[in-house]
């Protein structure tokens, strides 16, 4: 009896995709971008080519002659998140990844504060509404501290991000700051984020109003976010033997 699918990794994304004709004849829903844009969102050269300038993606090049001066990032061109991630400081950094390593990337060095910024589009791919946090602290590539902001200059961005590539419900998308403090885009993810759980607890549940759209019987109404900070952390539980 299940009746919507939300794709929340990069695994499941692919085969709610390839099947959503099957899946719908199931009489159920899968709410997923069309396989096209999935391709360019995991292609981070060939989302730095789709986007126009106006939105910030960081320069991104097979070519490592395209990048002035060190240090700058080496990453896979199909990686996820902060796995395979080469901070290249000298030639020879540069030389043994050109060496040892196929299908990199090149992209500017940014070291400044970096943001997650959760979006979700309705079921025909306009954008509703963007919820920026600071990444506060990770741990394993994965948001454990972070604090919700509102900040129209970064909600612009990737809202019009996300309707320039044509997503369907949630995306995710990741920016960081460069040493003089201009917005860079690094990866937009066509899924619910792992943190998406900071953006329901500011009262923004992407969950919850995708099953209305779904539905289809309610007046979609987007809350405002509260600006709030949350930890996450394990809990120790003790069972009795």
């Amino acid at each position: 009896n299940i009746k919507v699918l939300f794709p929340s990794s990069g695994f499941d994304i692919y085969p709610f995709s390839e099947n959503i004709k099957e899946i719908s004849e199931l009489d159920a829903k899968a709410i997923v971008s069309n396989r096209d844009v999935l391709e360019v969102c995991r292609d981070k050269l060939l989302t730095f080519n789709r986007l126009p300038k106006s939105s910030k993606f960081v320069f991104t090049t097979d070519n490592p002659d395209k990048i002035h001066g060190f240090p700058f990032f080496a990453k896979p061109r199909y990686g996820k998140g902060s796995r395979g991630i080469i901070k290249i400081e000298d030639e020879l950094d540069l030389k043994y990844v050109l060496d040892k390593i196929d299908d990199v990337i090149f992209q500017e060095y940014l070291p400044g504060i970096e943001y997650t910024v959760d979006v979700l589009s309705d079921l025909l791919g306009n954008p509703l509404v963007a919820i920026p946090r600071i990444r506060l602290q990770t741990k394993a590539g994965i948001s454990t501290m972070g604090k919700i902001i509102r900040n129209k200059k970064i909600e612009t961005i990737c809202l019009n991000t996300a309707k320039n590539l044509g997503i369907v419900g949630p995306c995710c998308i990741q920016m960081k700051e460069s040493k003089d403090g201009q917005l860079r885009m690094i990866e937009v993810n066509p899924r619910l984020g792992g943190g998406t759980i900071f953006t329901t607890l500011a009262g923004v549940n992407f969950p919850s109003i995708l099953l209305d759209m779904v539905e289809g019987d309610k007046e979609i109404i987007i809350p405002k976010a509260k600006e709030i900070t949350v930890v996450r952390y394990y809990e120790e539980i003790i069972v009795e033997n």
